[in-house]
């Protein structure tokens, strides 16, 4: 006030402004997701060999903005079949050609930084990522850790009717691997003398992704006119095709419950 003495005054004390005021300190954690190909998977999940894996953090800090990349720390590693680690462990890096940072511009963005692999090998990896905000806090005093494997071979299997016996409706879950999903792909449910019943095509399936999938379809226990089948049991086969050649069906422990490609269903009203 009154620089350089402008106007002339008697006092100048009250020319002060004296006033108390308290920081806080930011302690709050922001809020860390991990997606794979926009979806969260569960631990030892089988991914695409192309996965997009988003990390992204949102905090409620309005002032300090994540803008710098360093605030993630991603570690990916290869490991074997008991999870002990098989070589050297890489460090995400956005100088990497696969690996993209997009800072928060303002306060309701996220921070986000994800990873592009071309092609990952066949294998088991493990993932761990850790974040920070503006302030140093942590988003978690554990690590985000997660597991995950990929195949290559194009593969289906772990193909069951849920739930399984049925009264009103059931859903088919089944996995596959691979590069790409299947072009085409049927499943046939019929009673046990081979007369097809009702057919499910990949359009009413839903969406189909690389890993482990549940249909968007629901069956009724009807048959291809609308018409309600008879208590008891019926087959199901699947066919599952990428440029007109089938895809194998992967051996897994489920194997047990299929009969030449064949599984059951149980229907009780």
């Amino acid at each position: 006030m009154n620089p350089n003495f402008a106007q002339p005054e008697e006092r100048l004390d009250n020319n002060v402004l004296d006033l108390m005021y308290v920081v806080l300190k930011d302690d709050k954690s922001p809020l860390l997701d991990v997606v794979f190909d926009g979806i969260h998977i569960l631990d030892h999940e089988i991914v695409s060999p192309s996965t997009v894996i988003t990390m992204s953090v949102l905090d409620d800090n309005t002032f300090i903005l994540i803008k710098d990349p360093s605030a993630f720390t991603a570690v990916i590693q290869q490991v074997n079949e008991y999870g002990i680690p098989i070589g050297s462990s890489d460090t995400l890096n956005v100088s990497d050609n696969d690996v993209f940072f997009y800072p928060a511009m303002k306060s309701s963005d996220k921070a986000i930084f994800e990873y592009k692999p071309q092609s990952l090998a066949s294998g088991k990896y493990n993932l761990i990522v850790q974040v920070k905000d503006g302030s140093g806090n942590k988003s978690s005093d554990l690590n985000y850790d997660i597991n995950f494997e990929v195949v290559r071979e194009s593969g289906i299997s772990n193909i069951y009717p849920y739930p399984n016996p049925f009264s009103t409706s059931m859903k088919f879950v089944y996995t596959l691997t691979g590069e790409k999903v299947p072009d085409y792909m049927k499943i046939q449910i019929m009673t046990i003398t081979g007369k097809v019943v009702r057919e499910i095509t990949k359009e009413e399936l839903g969406f189909i992704k690389i890993g482990n999938n549940i249909s968007e379809f629901s069956w009724n226990g009807t048959d291809e006119f609308g018409d309600q089948l008879a208590n008891g049991v019926y087959l199901y086969k699947v066919t599952a095709k990428i440029n007109g050649e089938n895809i194998a069906l992967r051996e897994t422990a489920g194997d047990q419950y299929f009969t030449q490609g064949f599984g059951k269903i149980y229907l009780m009203r």
